[in-house]
């Protein structure tokens, strides 16, 4: 027995995030920064759906889809922190289950993303890295974005809970008090972290009663 093939040196934390075209993609975009700030290695998807919520919603230019993740998070993303991969590209490293990643987190989370993990459909790299993270049993967290919600919405998300897939929907609390829209985003991103989980002091915690 080669004793060394047990003995592999130790790599840095490894997750993905996934942007879909559910209306919420600065929720997204600061979870990458705050992962990257945590000194995590971030590998980025977005669909043709999720690209176009990017310009309408923050006035991305979409043109340059690799190079615009690179100005936005500069030095954050120097040393190959950073790796954006085309969603056309099933072929990419996130898409096999012998890639190491610690988990997944889709946010937004479209219905129509969703209604896709929840009945084995992978025509994509987003569905296809997500539906990975499902058979390997590493944590997938959808952080859904859609108001009202109808019955097929539900089972579908009920499906995948099912399956341990964690599920965030797109509720800000107002009870630690948040003053502006970058507040309410932090609460989100803070509670997607828990569950990964990272430490982080992105809003205040409820203490009851207790000074804690």
């Amino acid at each position: 027995m080669v004793g060394s093939s047990f003995h592999q040196p130790a790599r840095p934390s490894r997750w993905v995030v996934g942007i879909t075209g559910a209306s919420g993609s600065l929720y997204g975009i600061r979870l990458i920064e705050v992962l990257l700030q945590a000194g995590v290695y971030v590998h980025v998807v977005v669909t043709d759906a999720g690209w176009r919520v990017l310009k309408e919603e923050l006035g991305w230019d979409v043109t340059r889809r690799q190079s615009v993740f690179e100005e936005r998070f500069g030095e954050l993303a120097a040393g190959g922190r950073l790796t954006f991969h085309p969603n056309a590209d099933i072929g990419a490293s996130i898409a096999s289950g012998s890639y190491r990643v610690e988990g997944m987190i889709v946010m937004p989370c479209s219905m129509g993303t969703l209604a896709s993990l929840a009945h084995g459909i992978s025509d994509d790299l987003m569905t296809r890295a997500a539906d990975v993270m499902i058979k390997e049993g590493r944590k997938l967290i959808l952080v859904p974005r859609e108001t009202p919600l109808h019955a097929i919405h539900l089972e579908n998300m009920l499906t995948l809970a099912k399956l341990g897939v964690k599920l965030i929907p797109a509720m800000p609390a107002f009870y630690y008090g948040p003053q502006t829209i970058a507040d309410l985003v932090d609460f989100l991103v803070g509670k997607v972290l828990d569950m990964m989980p990272i430490d982080h002091n992105l809003f205040n915690r409820w203490g009851g009663d207790t000074n804690d």
